[in-house]
């Protein structure tokens, strides 16, 4: 994974976070209407804060792969009670990739998109089995 890439084209989207996290959803709602109810209950502006500090969170600590590790997948579990499946972590990808792609302009490379591409997959993974710990609970855990 390249670290250093995905911390330098994160830069350069801090300075503009509240127009990426517009575009993200902008994107997202246009392109998967469906998801649209699962933010039905979310004040969109403090939903676009949170998306930009784990956006953040996860850069900054590509380095502390263990305190990384356990963050996501705690997030992935409180997904859960969001009404978030699996099939859904593409999609958000997919707007990820859109949206970082109108914020850097010139500055998205193949590079660059590579670098969100992989690190967006493990992201991904690492929620996911973080969904299936708690899946596998039984019901009388939850």
């Amino acid at each position: 994974m390249n670290i250093e890439l995905l911390e330098q084209s994160l830069d350069a989207v801090k300075q503009q976070s509240a127009d990426f996290t517009t575009t993200f959803y902008a994107n997202l709602f246009a392109d998967y209407p469906e998801l649209e109810p699962l933010f039905a209950n979310a004040h969109m502006a403090e939903q676009g804060k949170k998306l930009f500090a784990s956006l953040v969170l996860t850069i900054d600590n590509l380095r502390n792969p263990d305190l990384l590790t356990a963050t996501l997948k705690g997030l992935g579990t409180r997904h859960i009670k969001y009404g978030v499946l699996p099939q859904h972590y593409p999609m958000v990808g997919n707007s990820l990739l859109k949206s970082l792609e109108s914020c850097l302009g010139n500055g998205w490379t193949i590079e660059v998109k590579q670098a969100w591409i992989e690190a967006y997959t493990a992201v991904t993974q690492l929620m996911l089995d973080g969904a299936d710990d708690i899946a596998s609970l039984p019901v009388a855990s939850i």
